[in-house]
């Protein structure tokens, strides 16, 4: 099977990536590619010079030049191969010959976008929004069969992928079409862990934050059962930060790393356990989800309110989890990655 990936800046084709390695496919990155072609070249690697490299190989040696050489290594290498990323019309034709070739196709909100190509900081990534915007304008659409043109390659994407909440809701839907591309008749329909479910449940309370400096949501659910929700924000009566700007303070972390913090913010996981104590919901030996390891102030709280386990979506907070652990919690995160805040 060959798998080609297009799709937006910043919308999550490294990632699709990172899950099709861990299911034995090789990858062969277009980037990787130009980064070496530009180097011989003694330029400076940067988007405008990915663009310019890749634009003048199509134009010299035909749309398709650069997968060809990409697919010609994979065809040596035997197996299954993963593409990316796949940005003009050209390259898709050229592959919709080969035997096995499948076209995804991933896209997201495009602040979010932003955020993670800020997040990631590569030597191609250290622009503003409003470059971001202009860059990707450039490379969307071309009446030239030789340039780029993403909304062409994602039109005629076999199986299209949003990726606007958890990697996990991302890995099960990238699962659900690995089954129907390799089973024959009628797919097995692969559903969500509870732990996944509601963990994107999690994701979806997080969009009513009122603070940009980090949307987060918490689930507290016992039985199977929602018991309340909570999402990061100013408390009751209070400006939020979206309308009038951050309060910002810097503290040290036990790993020795100053951070910014918004300190006129509660947070998803305070106000969760709050709206139960409003309400007179009892959550003892209930479960809470939330975006990332929890601050020291919320493990303090989590442990008082009888909360037994901790889901978490990424790490943050490594002398936090000692905290709830040595008092008994069960705490575990889906992915081994730092969430940056």
């Amino acid at each position: 099977m060959i798998v080609g990936i297009t799709g937006t800046l910043g919308a999550g084709k490294g990632t699709i990536v990172d899950y099709l390695l861990k299911k034995g496919f090789k990858h062969y990155s277009v980037r990787e590619f130009l980064t070496k072609e530009i180097l011989v070249r003694g330029l400076d690697v940067n988007r405008d010079n990915m663009v310019f490299v890749a634009n003048d190989l199509r134009a010299k040696f035909g749309p398709s030049h650069i997968v060809e050489q990409l697919y010609s290594v994979a065809k040596v290498a035997g197996g299954n191969a993963v593409i990316e990323s796949v940005r003009c019309p050209g390259e898709v034709d050229a592959l919709r010959g080969k035997e096995g070739f499948i076209l995804f196709a991933v896209d997201a909100d495009v602040e979010m976008r932003y955020t993670r190509i800020a997040e990631r900081a590569s030597s191609t990534d250290r622009i503003s929004f409003d470059e971001f915007l202009r860059n990707e304008q450039r490379e969307m659409t071309s009446n030239e069969p030789f340039k780029q043109n993403l909304k062409k390659c994602i039109e005629t994407a076999d199986h299209s992928f949003k990726n606007d909440w958890t990697i996990s809701e991302l890995h099960g839907k990238i699962e659900r079409v690995l089954g129907q591309v390799a089973g024959s008749g009628r797919p097995k329909y692969i559903r969500p862990s509870w732990d996944e479910y509601f963990m994107e449940i999690c994701s979806a309370v997080s969009k009513r934050a009122t603070c940009d400096r980090g949307r987060s949501g918490c689930v507290i659910a016992k039985n199977k059962q929602i018991l309340v929700t909570g999402y990061v924000g100013s408390p009751k009566g209070l400006a939020h930060c979206d309308d009038v700007g951050h309060k910002i303070e810097a503290t040290i972390h036990e790993d020795g790393v100053k951070r910014d913090h918004c300190v006129r913010t509660t947070h998803a996981e305070q106000n969760a356990i709050c709206q139960a104590a409003k309400l007179g919901i009892p959550i003892e030996g209930a479960t809470l989800y939330c975006k990332m390891v929890p601050c020291p102030v919320c493990a303090g709280m989590i442990i008082n309110s009888g909360i037994v386990r901790v889901v978490c979506e990424k790490l943050y907070q490594s002398g936090a989890r000692k905290l709830m652990e040595d008092s008994g919690i069960k705490v575990e995160v889906l992915v081994n990655e730092v969430e940056k805040y």
